[in-house]
């Protein structure tokens, strides 16, 4: 069994590593979303470039008629879009707050329970180190 300090050691780094995952998680979520932000430009320049190409091959009437048809569809879609994202980033946002504060609860009270994890040892280790010394003070007394 290790010492009684050695045991509270323990614990204050297992307390350090779990303040380390938590700093890492956030990162690597942070990295992932940037990504795939990224990937999803990337994949709108690629398609915006592609239509462009496809339609300079057509006469220059047909161009500027598909032209101005797209970039009206283009306007109506994105006027869409936009509307259908305020919505859903409203919505988004209380699901996202809840959670958010679903998950700050639960760390709450799991910081509350180690507190109070830590307390009891360190009453333990108070108690310990008192019937210890009441252990070699009877010792002491009862030697010839």
């Amino acid at each position: 069994m290790n010492a009684l300090s050695e045991q509270l050691s323990d614990l204050a780094a297992r307390a350090k590593q779990a303040e380390e995952a938590v700093a890492t998680a956030r990162a690597k979520d942070r990295a992932a979303l940037e990504s795939e932000r990224d990937r999803l430009k990337s994949s709108v320049t690629t398609a915006r470039t592609k239509a462009q190409a496809n339609t300079a091959a057509g006469q220059e009437d047909a161009r500027s008629w598909w032209d101005e048809t797209r970039a009206d569809i283009n306007g109506r879609f994105e006027a869409l879009r936009a509307k259908r994202d305020a919505r859903w980033a409203e919505r988004d946002l209380k699901k996202t707050e809840n959670r958010a504060d679903d998950a700050e609860l639960d760390a709450s009270d799991a910081i509350d329970f180690a507190e109070w994890a830590v307390d009891q040892a360190e009453y333990a280790v108070v108690d310990a180190i008192m019937a210890r010394d009441d252990a070699d003070q009877s010792a002491l007394q009862q030697s010839p």
